[in-house]
């Protein structure tokens, strides 16, 4: 038997998800108000939808900047989108500094996409893994494509959209983007940032920023 939907379902889920009305009715009527599957099929169709607008230009937005606690590292991002109203909405602004504060946490991070990794650094990561001890006696075909893997992963740390989102670590940055697109049926990409870390290039003491910012996180 189906279960009824009714209004109050229909409006927690769409509190839950951004979606209209109409696409979370026909989520809670093919789920059989289940809410987790319904959001699930409106994530996956908001995500659909978000690569097909992934390539429109995208010329507003705002740049953002984040100091963490004791002023040792700072951040500075830009975000476009395509309109100024959405340049001007709270939710753009808390995504911008959202993805600043995860740019302060991954200090491996280099790179905004794996594909903007120059060929010279993925050479040169490649090397390394090959010239790592356990690999020595293994078959070349075996090696390489150990090499491989473990390069795919090197490289995956290098890149931005790749990172576990640090308030939400089971979605990546760029489903979290893609999420932000789906909202508001515009393009969003993040186009550069820039890292400062106090007395980068001196021989400084190391902090494990991530788990600071983390720990910062948790006790709001």
């Amino acid at each position: 038997m189906l279960k009824k939907i009714t209004v109050q379902n229909i409006k927690e889920l769409r509190n839950k998800t951004g979606a209209g009305i109409t696409d979370c009715k026909n989520a809670l009527e093919a789920s059989d108000g289940q809410i987790d599957i319904a959001i699930e099929a409106l994530r996956k169709k908001g995500l659909a939808s978000a690569d097909k607008k992934s390539s429109r230009l995208a010329t507003e937005g705002l740049i953002e900047s984040y100091i963490h606690a004791g002023s040792r590292i700072g951040v500075l991002v830009e975000i476009n989108c395509e309109t100024d109203f959405v340049s001007r909405q709270p939710e753009f602004h808390q995504l911008a500094k959202d993805i600043s504060m995860q740019i302060a946490a991954c200090h491996s991070v280099s790179y905004i996409f794996k594909s903007d990794i120059p060929d010279h650094i993925i050479s040169y990561e490649k090397s390394l893994e090959l010239q790592k001890e356990d690999l020595s006696v293994k078959p070349t075909e075996i090696k390489n494509k150990i090499a491989n893997g473990r390069l795919n992963k090197r490289l995956k740390e290098l890149s931005l959209m790749d990172q576990s989102f640090i308030k939400k670590p089971e979605i990546t940055v760029e489903e979290l983007v893609k999420q932000h697109i789906a909202l508001w049926g515009e393009n969003i990409r993040i186009r550069r940032f820039e890292r400062f870390l106090l007395g980068e290039g001196l021989e400084t003491k190391t902090n494990n920023f991530q788990d600071e910012i983390l720990n910062m996180i948790q006790n709001k």
